[in-house]
């Protein structure tokens, strides 16, 4: 089962510099609108890119309407080196965040 995280908790954590954000949308869209501090690792990218992603205590997928993250999510578990990670989606997606954005393409 993942776990998903609203977006109201998701801006309290931020406030607070935690957790890291993984945008797993193409770059096209992740630099019209992203929240700010995400990473993006564009779904198609991800299994290749895994071992790049320094993984911290607590990491929230997001993609556009929330059932792609979910799948990020299963899918990033399953990896080496996840299991002490609090892997979860955000619900809704960007769609449902009504928080700060920046927009730019990503420096990853």
């Amino acid at each position: 089962m993942v776990v998903e995280i609203s977006p109201e908790e998701l801006a309290r954590k931020l406030d607070d510099d935690a957790p890291q954000l993984i945008d797993i949308r193409p770059p096209g869209a992740f630099a019209q609108e992203h929240v700010p501090g995400a990473l993006n690792v564009p779904m198609t990218e991800l299994t290749s890119r895994v071992d790049d992603i320094e993984f911290g205590d607590e990491v929230v997928v997001a993609c556009q309407i929330g059932q792609s993250s979910k799948q990020a999510v299963k899918l990033l578990s399953s990896f080496e080196g996840t299991g002490d990670t609090d892997l979860q989606s955000l619900s809704g997606g960007l769609d449902a965040w009504d928080g700060p954005v920046e927009t730019g393409p990503a420096e990853n």
